[in-house]
């Protein structure tokens, strides 16, 4: 199914529609946590804070959002509250282990530089995503006169896809090699989780 029909056919049920925001919700928390994760013990950068904080803030205002559908609906991350739970909950993992694995058969990293250019790599694969995502998902629920909106995500990704580009550059002059098999990698597990949202429903 193709996005924007997905997207459509989720927005018109309420239940879903919930549902949908709360995964949403989780994986940007995934996310933030696993930038906090592969932070340097004393390296800490502004960037890497201010990225980790906005991702922990879309996790918020996702999950506020779902009180716009109704009271009570999708209180945690419980799989009943979530759609195709499983492959939610691992999707980002899983782009991690899989950009590891290149990263080591491809550059011999190891230890901290390993976490670090695996944090650049995915975090660029899942801002390009983001960049396609989220626009796609704001015109369905405009076309549904929805009163959820996620404007204020989309510019904040718009800004994470350009950091992480001028933070790739001074990683590597090959930058857009690796940044490109992150994407193909990404769009494999992306093309997955749809499936397995598109059957749940």
């Amino acid at each position: 199914m193709a996005l924007p029909q997905l997207f459509i056919s989720l927005i018109t049920d309420k239940q879903k529609h919930a549902r949908l925001l709360n995964t949403l919700s989780l994986m940007e928390n995934t996310g933030a946590r696993k930038i906090s994760a592969c932070e340097h013990k004393t390296d800490v950068t502004l960037i890497i804070l201010k990225h980790a904080a906005e991702e922990h803030r879309h996790a918020y205002y996702l999950k506020k959002q779902i009180a716009k559908l109704g009271e009570n609906l999708c209180p945690t991350y419980a799989d009943d509250y979530l759609i195709a739970p499983d492959d939610s909950r691992f999707y980002l993992n899983k782009l991690d282990v899989d950009v590891c694995r290149y990263l080591k058969a491809e550059l011999g990293l190891s230890g901290y530089e390993l976490r670090f250019a695996a944090y650049l790599l995915v975090t660029y694969a899942i801002e390009v995503r983001a960049d396609e995502l989220y626009p796609v998902y704001q015109q369905a629920l405009d076309d549904a006169g929805s009163k959820v909106n996620v404007k204020s995500i989309i510019l904040e990704e718009e800004g994470h896809l350009e950091e992480m580009i001028n933070q790739l550059k001074q990683f590597s002059p090959e930058w857009e090699k690796h940044a490109q098999q992150a994407v193909v990698i990404e769009t494999r597990l992306f093309e997955e989780w749809i499936e397995a949202i598109a059957a749940s429903c």
